[in-house]
């Protein structure tokens, strides 16, 4: 191992001084070491400081020269690649954020890989365990990070992250939407265009793992549009062909309960929703408005371009490859978990009523 005052450059295996990477920052040799030897936390410095130190020192070609014996699976041996697993690639939001995740470890020369989790193969619990081996940290992305999983990478010290599911506790480290202000953001824009009568359409299949975005919803339209209460429909995935499903939406289109907006929480859910009720003459926005909890793929392109609560994919992963390298340079260890939420934006179409330009 190299003394303190050397580094190694992974490239050419020439030796540099710490003070060379040090003199970028404008911070002391002193500060880069312990840095770079995993001893910061130890010295109080601060984690945006040693984010900074480590990613500079990826962009530049250095390894940690972290201790090898603290680890079975140290810094230098590792593959230098993080593996986000999600539970399936046709979701919006995975689309979305992978092009920014992969900008983001490239600009600290980290590599970056997808697996895609089939909840239905039993070997992907059998290969849990033997993460460790061949990535330096994971991203779990919503279901897939179960207890299974996570106590598996718990026990093997695998560092992970974890996106878009919320926990009751803070054991783990969690970057998630802001669902609460982007409820109030949609409230606040119900209460502008007047409507009282609203519909949440949820999928049969999640909506008890919805519950929480169901519950923030109906009391940010009641208590900041002032609407009447909610109904929540719940209808299967499949709906276009199950025309018992559009019967309990079609009765909340007439009266005594007439709906004026139809809030869907999944965007997969959009466009059939959409497609069936113009099968039936029902016609966005003038008969009735739209507006989603998600980002959708071409929901600036339909017919009815929708409204929609968009989350911040630039700022979700720069936080999470900050998160997961900490955790990869802390070998999984780190007592201090985070949990971020970052508010998403209404971006504003004319399904919800409101005319837009195009």
């Amino acid at each position: 191992m190299a003394s303190e005052e050397k580094i190694i450059f992974a490239n050419v295996a020439k030796k540099f001084k710490n003070k060379d990477l040090a003199a970028k920052l404008g911070v002391s040799g002193t500060l880069v070491s312990l840095v770079l030897n995993n001893k910061a936390d130890q010295h109080g410095i601060k984690k945006e400081t040693q984010e900074k130190v480590l990613a500079l020192a990826r962009q530049m070609g250095f390894f940690s020269t972290a201790d090898t014996k603290e680890a079975a699976y140290p810094v230098e041996e590792k593959p230098g690649i993080i593996a986000m697993i999600v539970p399936s690639f046709s979701d919006p939001f995975v689309i979305g954020i992978t092009p920014f995740l992969q900008k983001a470890f490239m600009s600290i020369g980290v590599g970056f890989s997808i697996i895609i989790r089939d909840p239905d193969d039993q070997r992907f619990n059998r290969m849990i365990s033997s993460f460790r081996k061949f990535f330096s940290g994971l991203i779990l992305v919503g279901q897939v990070a179960d207890d299974l999983t996570i106590r598996t990478l718990r026990s093997t010290n695998c560092p992970f992250i974890i996106l878009e599911k919320s926990f009751k506790t803070g054991r783990f480290n969690t970057i998630n939407t802001d669902i609460r202000s982007g409820s109030i953001a949609v409230a606040e824009h119900v209460k502008k265009l007047g409507y009282k009568n609203v519909v949440i359409v949820a999928e049969r299949e999640s909506v008890q793992s919805d519950m929480q975005v169901i519950n923030d919803l109906s009391d940010a339209l009641e208590n900041v549009a002032k609407t009447n209460h909610p109904e929540v429909v719940e209808i299967e995935k499949s709906f276009l062909e199950n025309l018992t499903d559009f019967d309990q939406i079609e009765k909340y289109l007439r009266p005594p309960y007439r709906t004026d907006i139809f809030i869907i929480l999944h965007s997969e859910t959009v466009y059939p929703f959409m497609s069936l009720l113009r099968r039936k003459k029902i016609r966005i926005p003038q008969d009735v408005a739209l507006i989603s909890m998600e980002e959708g793929i071409g929901f600036d392109l339909v017919f009815a371009p929708v409204t929609c609560l968009r989350k911040s994919l630039a700022a979700i992963s720069t936080k999470a490859a900050n998160m997961v390298w900490s955790e990869v340079k802390n070998s999984g260890k780190g007592k201090f978990k985070r949990q971020v939420n970052l508010a998403p934006e209404l971006i504003i179409r004319n399904s919800c009523g409101t005319i837009t330009n195009p």
